[in-house]
């Protein structure tokens, strides 16, 4: 039986687990709030559409490679303690942070930016695989008996926060200077940031006890001496790991970052909506509804984890077309009026290796307060010939959209109902996987599922969404802005069937208490 920690005591290893767990969640998220920026960046820049998937593709790159960090790191953390494990992860993530914010662009060493960016992005990956599992493990093992869905929902608080911390940080770095130095050098300065919040976190953790229930074992002489093999050798077990990934954690993950991610990316890149503005909202549903995280854990609590989880799903499957197809009609242009014809700026030749650029840009105004700013860019050789991409297109046109009053405000409720999917789904998943496995296997176990849960089929979400929509609009189907929403409502689906028929009371470890 545990030992009870008291409230002070219980409330430290929160602050000290989360703030770390925060950082590593920023870290990670950075590069995707930047992705569009990045593909300019890192990539080959004369077609823009394959710049943004290869982008998509190295972000998902890190999110593929989580559950090798998981085996690796959730071995070390079963052997030798959660404590100094997550120490490493933090260390690793914060590194490999910074040096993203230090590499040249690919105009300065061609290909091996993004080698380098991809070499990076796969040590973050690593190092998140680790970073979870260890701080729910550490967490639950200090909260009280019949409490844990509570106390670990603070950590599931963690991956929001630093999403939306990331935000925050690029939308100030934005205020600070002129979009010309934000997009030549002031993009760097959130990945360089971090090293200074790495290092804060670094020491508060240094000074944190190892987990009672680890301790206990370790001093009784019941730590694992091969984790992986107990985890997944064994065929009880690994029953567990499957039901875990299959029955919760797959769906989980995909309603995560649909709703976190695939809306940022469907605001900036279908709607056309201002990357600021976009930014601003999804900042503002996610400072509202991070609460229910808690919420929810503690509901879990009381009436089981299953049916809070499995609600998130079945939701998310019933409302996530009617939901996006309300956001694309807040910046559909063909519904709306306009109050006034373009007004159209002079032609403005700017200056480019070889040759130039000649910008025009015309704004047009609709009766709801919606404003469309049209930017046509020329690309010309010094002679005055087109230079064409590899398209075959020498002019690119792109359209940013701002709006305003309650078109705003209503699309800061759609995204907000996605984040509350997130919380029923996301607030007791830690309580649950913990509570499946014996404390000497139980980082490793743990981690496998939801990291595959997370990091395959919920990372690759927003390539594959955005495959399937591009495949969509190139077919001219007329709801091409839906197709991407087939994968994560699929997954959440099948899920939800798995988790329903196969997930009970009965699966919880004899030696949990």
């Amino acid at each position: 039986m545990q030992e009870q920690v008291s409230k002070k005591g219980i409330w430290k290893v929160i602050g000290a687990s989360s703030l770390g767990t925060l950082i590593e969640w920023y870290d990670f998220f950075i590069f995707g709030s930047l992705s569009i920026v990045i593909s300019t960046k890192f990539f080959p820049s004369d077609n823009p559409t394959a710049a943004f998937l290869s982008t998509l593709a190295t972000f998902a790159a890190g999110f593929v490679v989580r559950p090798f960090g998981a085996l690796f790191f959730g071995r070390l953390g079963d052997m030798i303690g959660r404590k100094y494990t997550f120490m490493v992860t933090l260390v690793l993530m914060g590194g490999a942070t910074f040096l993203i914010g230090c590499i040249p662009s690919y105009d300065s060493i061609g290909y091996f930016a993004p080698a380098i960016v991809l070499v990076l992005r796969l040590l973050q990956g690593l190092a998140l695989g680790g970073e979870y599992g260890g701080a729910a493990t550490y967490v639950a093992e200090h909260a009280p008996k019949g409490e844990r869905g509570y106390w670990t929902s603070w950590i599931q608080t963690t991956a929001t926060f630093g999403l939306f911390i990331s935000l925050v940080v690029i939308l100030v770095t934005r205020a600070f200077l002129s979009e010309e130095q934000f997009d030549t050098w002031g993009w760097r300065v959130p990945f360089l940031l971090s090293i200074l919040m790495v290092y804060v976190s670094y020491l508060i953790r240094k000074n944190m006890d190892e987990s009672p229930e680890f301790q206990k074992a370790k001093s009784e002489g019941k730590t694992s001496k091969n984790p992986l093999q107990e985890s997944f050798g064994n065929k009880y077990n690994l029953k567990f790991v499957l039901l875990a990934l299959f029955g919760a954690a797959m769906g989980q993950g995909v309603v995560w970052y649909t709703g976190q991610f695939y809306s940022m990316s469907y605001m900036k890149t279908v709607m056309n909506l201002d990357s600021d503005q976009a930014d601003m909202i999804l900042g503002i549903a996610l400072l509202f509804a991070t609460p229910f995280f808690v919420v929810f854990g503690k509901l879990s609590d009381r009436v089981g984890r299953k049916w809070v989880m499995l609600t998130g799903m079945l939701l998310a499957v019933l409302t996530y077309r009617p939901i996006y197809e309300a956001m694309y009609q807040v910046t559909n242009l063909q519904n709306k009026t306009e109050l006034a014809a373009p007004t159209k700026s002079e032609p403005v030749e700017v200056p480019t290796e070889g040759g130039y650029d000649k910008t025009t840009t015309s704004v047009t105004t609709y009766s709801d307060g919606t404003v469309l700013k049209s930017t046509e860019i020329a690309h010309f050789f010094e002679d005055g010939v087109e230079r064409k991409n590899s398209e075959g297109v020498n002019t690119v046109v792109k359209n940013t959209v701002h709006i305003e009053g309650a078109n705003y405000f209503y699309l800061i409720f759609l995204i907000f109902i996605q984040v509350i999917y997130i919380t029923l789904v996301y607030g007791p998943i830690a309580a649950f996987l913990v509570e499946i496995f014996p404390v000497k296997i139980r980082y490793t176990s743990m981690s496998l599922p939801y990291h595959i849960g997370n990091g395959i089929f919920g990372g690759l979400l927003p390539a594959v969404s955005t495959y399937l929509a591009s495949n969509a609009k190139l077919s001219n189907n007329p709801t091409f802005y839906l197709e991407g929403l087939w994968y994560p409502i699929i997954i959440s689906a099948v899920c939800f069937i798995i988790g329903a028929l196969y997930i009970n009371k009965n699966m919880v470890a004899k030696d949990l208490d």
